[in-house]
């Protein structure tokens, strides 16, 4: 069975976890999404790419899911989170997924 890119992984945790913190109206359960989705795209960094690079990617999620807050204030909740997702999508692509 062929696995998911990484890329699509994390954008699915970033994405995703917004979505169900927004549709269950508890942020809890939108951060175990986030979460689980980071730890199994991390993992695939880490094979795909090596460690320091699961490092760097692993930060960028984390940093993407920061840098999503303020964003939402200027361009709103939905395009900021569709736009951080598709940046660290690109990221791990370059870094990981494309090697494959």
């Amino acid at each position: 069975m062929a696995k998911v890119p990484s890329s699509v992984v994390a954008a699915s945790g970033l994405v995703g976890g917004y979505g169900v913190a927004r549709w269950t109206r508890k942020r809890q359960l939108g951060g175990v999404v986030l979460a689980a989705a980071g730890v199994a795209a991390a993992q695939q960094w880490r094979e795909r790419a090596g460690g320091p690079a699961a490092g760097v990617l692993s930060a960028a999620y984390v940093a993407a899911f920061a840098g999503s807050h303020p964003l939402a204030k200027k361009v709103g909740a939905w395009p900021a989170v569709f736009g951080v997702a598709g940046a660290v999508a690109l990221a791990s692509w370059a870094v990981a997924d494309r090697r494959g």
